[in-house]
């Protein structure tokens, strides 16, 4: 049975970073040209759970893919805005890992209090784009030839979703350390295992 859950920083890197492998080296999805072995990507991850949730699909005690929330800007302003990322192994495309993975964060991020999220796409990218418009992120903005990889410029869109309304008085973003254990939460991270195509 395939679940959703809160990825482990040390014995989950391993898987995490293959899945992310041919991302870097076959594709423009990420500009990122050298692919992170599994101690790089400990770290990574153990920086991203410090705020963000970071969520992986297991099934068979394989890792099927993974989703989590980033700093959008180092700005203190920036605070209630936050970035999502999400990537599936290749092999298991078309399984609704991808929608599980984002509905689950999607509800995570919006119980911590978070009013915005943005994805940002490198394009083409239709199956993202589409991922997106699913969860009713619309097109912010567009960057024309933001980015150049292998020999070729890539335009960048940026996607929004409102989650929480933003208001004059703020509360600051709740960490997972202070509602990781909520069964609020908990429920919130297997939310997304209704997409799932794996059982």
């Amino acid at each position: 049975m395939a679940v959703i859950r809160l990825a482990d920083t040390k014995a989950d890197a391993r898987q995490v970073a293959a899945i992310y492998f041919p991302y870097v080296v076959n594709t423009p999805i990420t500009f990122e040209t050298e692919p992170p072995d599994g101690a790089e990507m400990s770290v990574r991850m153990e920086n991203v759970v410090r705020r963000y949730p970071f969520l992986v699909c297991e099934h068979q005690n394989e890792i099927m893919g993974y989703a989590y929330g980033s700093q959008f800007r180092n700005r203190s302003a920036y605070d209630w805005i936050v970035e999502t990322t999400v990537y599936v192994r290749e092999a298991a495309h078309g399984l609704g890992i991808g929608k599980a993975l984002y509905a689950s964060l999607l509800e995570c991020l919006t119980l911590q209090g978070f009013t915005s999220a943005f994805g940002v796409i490198a394009l083409p990218n239709d199956p993202s784009v589409s991922l997106h418009k699913h969860f009713g992120f619309t097109k912010d903005y567009l960057m024309l030839d933001a980015g150049y990889k292998d020999g070729q410029w890539y335009d960048v869109g940026f996607w929004r979703v409102t989650l929480n309304n933003p208001n004059d008085k703020m509360s600051p973003v709740l960490t997972i350390g202070e509602i990781g254990k909520s069964a609020t939460f908990i429920k919130a991270v297997a939310s997304g295992e209704q997409f799932l195509k794996l059982n």
